[in-house]
Formats: C-alpha cells, structure tokens, sequence
C-alpha cells in the first residue's frame, strides 16, 4: 500500500483502488469538501503524474476520458482548488510522491490498464438527492426530476412562469460553465424538443453564475445528472414503446392516429403514466 499525508488531503492506493480524502485546509475548495472521499478504480486511471515546484508540488490523476461524469460535465473548467484530482504536495515530501506516482505507475503497467476512451461511466457521480443555491437560482435533484427555483436576483422575464421542474427523461445534456473574467457562468440543462439559444439570463432551463463562493456547487448537479443521463459514446439502445411512437412529421391526422393508439397502450399497460405523459407531450408540441 502507497499513501501520502498532506494538509490539501491524504491520497491512498492499495493496488486496486485510489482513496481520495480532501483536507481542511484553507486552501481546499468548496466543492472537493463537498465530494467528499472519492475512490477511483484503478481501471479508471490513464496515468498520474508529478510537478515539482519551489515551495511545493502537485500530484495530478489523468482519467480515462468517459470514465468520470463530473468532468465531462464540467469540460475540465475547474478550477484547481475545485479539482479533486489534484493534490498540493509540501517540498519536505517530494520523494513519498514520486514513489507513490512509481507505485501507480507499475500497478497500471501490470493490469495492462489501457489509456484508451471508455463508453461507460466507471464513478458514480454525486450523491442524490442533493439541493445547491447560487446566483439566481437553486437547483435540485433528487434521482428522476430536476427542480429549477428562483431568489430575488431572477430576471423577471425568467421567473414569472415561477418554478421549473424537468424529468430526467426530457433532459438531452447539461453542462457547468464558471464564470470568467467579466463573463458569468451557468447551469444550463438541454431540453428534448425546446432548444434555446437564450442567453443563461433568461433561459428558464439555466441558472446564472457570478463567480461567488458557491459557484462550482453546481458542478455536483450537473454531474449527478450527467452520471444518469446515456454516456455519450454508449451504444444506441433499443427504443421503448414511447419513443417509437414519437411524431417524425406534421401530418396532423397521423398525429391523432398518434395520440390514440398511445391511450389504448396506456390502456393495455404497455405504456407507463410517465411514458405515456412523455410521448403525448412530444405529439401536442408538433401539433
């Protein structure tokens, strides 16, 4: 077993596995002490690597791209007190570092661990249910449904339609952008069959970011909803009942044609109430 005691967290490998403990120093971001401990598989792991520095160094994990739904959500913008991944290293502790790359380094070597994309997500993302305040709004998320609340600072455009709630299952994408420099940044979710192009202002499927404290809290929801949305380089599953019954023209008799055979499947059981709500919603918009 590798292991390396610092004030920015204790990292430690037991030939399988990577245990992630952020610290309590001043310097460790909001977010790596909200995530908690983390452990990563080995099999997750393209490769690690050691900066030395003056005063000190920096240890820094490479994932497999795919592997990790809070990084591709986040499209590698956080900051380095917000990434989990690296770890503040003291001068003093140079050599317990680069044994610790070295041991890692072997263990990769040896289960021939390949450095390749992988089409699944192989960590688990946040924990849910979990509710993060910041900038105009609140975000919550509780496994199935995405609730969008507004505060005072909202855009009335925005939020007089009052509170948003998006079912996982009309969720396309979602992405966190920090704010940088004079730009703000988002929480901005994709929805199926409402594009925008709206800016995060006035889109009442986003939540503004002004560069405060609380700001990269957001990543955990993006990334607990990354973690359950398809993985972008999986395989096109089979389509349910209600997908293949989803509209493809405006052929408005069709479309009617449509909207009964999705009650008689209701009907037979063959649709749930949320597929049934799911595709019935797709039909009305195309008509």
């Amino acid at each position: 077993m590798a292991e390396i005691i610092q004030r920015d967290g204790t990292w430690t490998f037991d030939g399988d596995a990577l245990r992630l403990v952020p610290g309590r120093d001043k310097n460790v971001g909001v977010l790596r002490k909200s995530l908690g401990e983390l452990t990563i598989p080995l099999g997750a792991l393209a490769g690690i690597s050691f900066e030395h520095g003056k005063k000190s160094g920096r240890l820094r994990l490479r994932l497999r791209d795919g592997a990790d739904p809070l990084l591709h959500a986040t499209g590698g913008r956080l900051a380095d007190a917000s990434d989990p991944y690296q770890l503040t290293v003291d001068s003093d502790r140079y050599g317990v570092a680069e044994y610790f790359v070295d041991e890692i380094r072997n263990a990769l070597l040896l289960d021939e661990v390949p450095a390749t994309a992988v089409d699944r997500y192989l960590l688990p993302g946040p924990a849910v249910p979990l509710s993060v305040s910041a900038g105009d709004g609140t975000a919550s998320f509780d496994g199935e449904r995405v609730r969008l609340e507004w505060n005072w600072k909202t855009e009335e455009a925005k939020s007089a339609a009052g509170a948003r709630t998006l079912a996982l299952a009309d969720i396309q994408a979602v992405e966190w952008q920090p704010s940088v420099g004079l730009e703000n940044g988002h929480l901005r979710f994709t929805v199926r069959g409402a594009p925008t192009k709206a800016p995060p202002k006035y889109d009442p499927n986003s939540i503004e970011l002004w560069g405060f404290k609380k700001d990269p809290l957001m990543a955990l929801v993006a990334a607990a909803v990354q973690a359950r949305l398809p993985h972008p380089s999986a395989p096109p599953s089979e389509d349910t009942p209600a997908q293949r019954l989803a509209p493809t023209g405006v052929d408005h008799d069709a479309l009617l044609r449509r909207l009964r055979e999705l009650g008689d499947l209701r009907k037979a059981g063959v649709l749930t109430e949320e597929e049934f709500t799911l595709a019935k919603q797709a039909i009305l918009r195309d008509m």
